[in-house]
């Protein structure tokens, strides 16, 4: 049996599901989709979406792609894989909305095989989804969180939830800021003990991303905003592009193995700015942000 088929089906219709979502919440514009080949091996379908009502930017790409040789990153972690061929497929997307007080976001479902003489040497399914406020609501927070936890119940309830929301805080860290990229969601990787239910949860998690993130859509897309607000937008988002450049391995791993540069750094927004020493003024909008930057247990804090 091919078990990276029924995998492969399931990624390239979530693609084209959430696709046709996000066209719809933003009502004016449309992903225009890029094919590629990748010359080691497998390719893949990146889909972006520019200049929408809603939406400035928002990537999702599908990537099939297969190799001899794995860099000394993953190995170095995992010495059976050294020599291994290998093969991964997965869906990844980042949005950066318009309106300051839209969350931008980012979503991955993915599985990896590798194998030696034609025998499976290892193979897992990782992913997950996290919001990234500039301006927090404590109902969308709440929301977001509520939504990872009730598709964790089958698949171990709370402690399943708890594990990798807080895989989830530690993964998305930077270091150097000491801060969290946001408030977090749900995080995984090399869940491999039955394929079955490691993939029923990869699912629940693809699925569940929508549920989590259009109701804020709803909510946040018309709240009204100005040049200020903007202006802290942008700075934020040079913090996104921080942790994606320094500290994701997904990132490091893309460029490493030679995957394509476009499709990889596609979760980068289209506008950022850098500004020196900045400090958000005392008991204003902006400062409250970094209360939001730790991780906390935001079920049991917010209700």
């Amino acid at each position: 049996m091919n078990e990276l088929a029924p995998v492969r089906s399931y990624l390239t219709d979530l693609q084209d599901r959430i696709c046709t979502a996000i066209e719809a919440a933003d009502g004016q514009a449309r992903f225009h989709e890029d094919l590629w080949q990748r010359e080691e091996g497998g390719g893949g379908r990146t889909r972006v979406l520019r200049d929408g009502a809603v939406f400035e930017q928002a990537g999702i790409g599908f990537s099939d792609v297969s190799g001899t040789h794995l860099p000394p990153s993953a190995t170095a972690a995992r010495p059976e894989l050294a020599g291994a061929s290998w093969r991964a497929v997965g869906v990844s997307l980042v949005f950066h909305p318009r309106n300051p007080h839209l969350p931008t976001t980012h979503a991955n479902v993915r599985h990896f095989r590798a194998q030696r003489d034609g025998e499976t040497v290892a193979w897992w399914f990782g992913g997950g989804f996290d919001l990234t406020p500039f301006y927090p609501v404590d109902e969308d927070i709440a929301h977001w969180h509520r939504t990872a936890r009730a598709l964790c119940e089958p698949y171990g309830g709370q402690a399943r939830y708890d594990a990798h929301k807080r895989w989830c805080d530690d993964y998305f860290f930077l270091k150097h800021r000491g801060e969290t990229r946001g408030v977090g969601g749900l995080f995984f990787d090399d869940l491999h003990d039955d394929f079955d239910r490691d993939f029923g949860y990869l699912r629940a998690v693809g699925d569940g991303f929508l549920d989590a993130y259009l109701p804020i859509v709803a909510r946040r897309r018309d709240t009204p905003y100005g040049e200020r607000e903007r202006d802290f937008q942008l700075y934020r988002r040079g913090r996104y592009v921080e942790f994606n450049l320094v500290w994701d391995r997904g990132t490091l791993f893309g460029l490493q193995s030679g995957g394509r540069s476009e499709s990889i750094l596609m979760s980068l927004p289209p506008l950022v700015r850098w500004e020196y020493g900045y400090a958000p003024e005392p008991a204003s909008a902006e400062s409250r942000l970094a209360a939001y930057l730790t991780p906390r247990d935001w079920l049991t804090a917010l209700g």
